[in-house]
């Protein structure tokens, strides 16, 4: 019996104006997470990872750009654990466009999930291990509140302000 060698997991650091953001990587440079601090289920660096900014500069130079107001659409490649069916969630959520949002239960309606499962749908989105990249923060309760969202709703209405879902407060 042979012992499986871990997964090699490159990470990186980036400030943001939503704060400081840890992404991680496959070998191959496909991002693999996103977190923010306190994030619930968000990931912290472990022993073994591999600090290293290569694997991170396109993503570095595109959320620079979307933090900015530069870029609408992120173009990096993703890969996130999970089962069949938060697959499916999480690819309903790369459909929500820039500056949109939708509803749990629109995310449901269109990957064809019935009406009670609009509660799983939920622990899909806030199980998304790719903050921001995977927009998450597009959805909304139906009746437009600003519902969890697993970075905090200080972050989410960041993030809705920029995409000029919100207004921006006063400076």
């Amino acid at each position: 019996m042979t012992m499986d060698m871990p997964e090699l997991v490159y990470w990186t650091g980036v400030e943001s104006p939503v704060g400081p953001l840890l992404l991680t990587a496959d070998p191959d440079g496909t991002l693999t997470s996103l977190s923010v601090p306190g994030q619930k289920g968000g990931r912290t660096v472990q022993d073994g990872w591999r600090q290293d900014p290569g694997p991170f500069r396109a993503a570095e130079e595109q959320l620079a750009a979307y933090f900015a107001a530069e870029l609408k659409e992120f173009r990096l490649p993703l890969r996130a654990r999970g089962t069949e069916f938060r697959r499916r969630v999480w690819d309903a959520l790369d459909a929500v466009p820039y500056g949109a949002t939708t509803t749990y239960g629109e995310i449901a309606a269109r990957i064809g999930a019935s009406r009670p499962a609009v509660r799983a749908v939920g622990g899909a989105i806030g199980a998304n291990p790719l903050l921001i990249l995977r927009p998450c923060h597009r959805v909304i309760g139906a009746d437009g509140s600003l519902t969890g969202y697993a970075g905090g709703l200080e972050r989410k209405t960041r993030l809705l302000e920029l995409e000029g879902v919100l207004p921006m407060p006063p400076s």
